[in-house]
This record gives C-alpha cells, structure tokens and sequence, in this order.
C-alpha cells in the first residue's frame, strides 16, 4: 500500500474511510511511520483541499500542485520534513491528476 492507493477513488470515500485507509498505510509501510503528528495532519490537510476539488470534477492543475509543494519545500524546515518525505507528498498531489 501507497500513498497513491489512498488517493484512489477520493471522491467516493467519507472522511472516515480516508482516515482509516491513510492509518492503516502510516502502520503498514515502514517508509512513512517516520511522519509525526503534525507531518500526518499535514498529508489528510492537503488530501481534503484536493477532495473537495475533485467532488466538483475539478482536476488540480500543475500549477496547484507546484504552488503547494513550493509552500512545503520552503516550509520544509519549520514543518520537519525530508526530502523522502517531499518527494512522496509530491506523488501523492500528482496522482490526483
């Protein structure tokens, strides 16, 4: 399981249902247990921004996703992220493409 694979069919799950599958991949995959609190709170926010976009059929444009990974990367320091961990929030906003 993947970052991707919670993204799957995003307009159809309830926020429940995100929650659940997006705690069940921070448990399983070794590669994200590294994501604190505040990193995982970070992730369901821009899943939710994307979410809602996506309900209304609107796709998010490259523009979108470069201004919000822009946001992130100079933040990055005060946020406590990696640059593994830019790179999969960066795939996670490019799949929802």
């Amino acid at each position: 399981m993947d970052l991707k694979d919670v993204a799957n069919d995003l307009s159809d799950q309830t926020d429940y249902r995100l929650k659940q599958r997006l705690e069940a991949l921070l448990r399983a995959n070794p590669r994200y247990r590294n994501l604190g609190e505040d990193n995982r709170r970070l992730i369901l926010d821009l899943i939710e921004k994307y979410r809602e976009k996506i309900r209304h059929g609107i796709k998010p444009s490259p523009y979108t996703v470069k201004e919000d990974m822009y946001h992130l990367y100079s933040q990055r320091l005060k946020l406590g992220l990696t640059y593994q961990d830019l790179d999969d929030i960066r795939d996670l906003l490019v799949s929802f493409k």
